[in-house]
């Protein structure tokens, strides 16, 4: 398979085998009018298998939902054909709008514009909690 190398845009790479699609569903990359390619189960020599989500646009990504999905993922920032930048990324402390909470009795079921945060407090077993109603969301 052969995917072409991007002028300006973004690679997230090192993507756990098998989690691209819900980086690319929580990332909103369907709604994009540029190119974008997701490739699942390449072949790693780091990882024996891994994901890859390029984009072909400069546009901005939330950092915080691909360290949500899988930290220890990488994005490689790319201008001109050359690589400018790369970010190993870890789990963010906070999270804000990238999931919601499921407790029906939280407040957020009720006041429809409060924010969805929770909190990391477990980051062994990637447990993050509601900061309204302490629910745990685990990833």
């Amino acid at each position: 398979m052969r995917v072409d190398a991007i002028q300006n845009g973004i690679v997230i790479d090192h993507i756990t085998a098998g989690r691209g699609m819900q980086l690319y569903e929580l990332l909103g990359l369907g709604e994009l009018e540029c190119p974008v390619a997701l490739m699942m189960h390449a072949v790693s020599g780091k990882m024996g298998s891994k994901d890859i989500i390029k984009i072909d646009a400069d546009i901005p990504v939330d950092l915080d939902v691909i360290g949500y999905v899988d930290p220890g993922a990488t994005v490689n920032f790319i201008r001109d054909g050359k690589l400018i930048e790369k970010r190993r990324i870890e789990m963010p402390k906070m999270l804000t709008n990238v999931i919601r909470c499921r407790n029906p009795r939280c407040i957020t079921s009720v006041e429809q514009e409060l924010d969805h945060v929770f909190r990391l407090t477990d980051e062994e077993n990637k447990v993050y909690r509601c900061i309204y109603c302490e629910t745990k969301a685990k990833v």
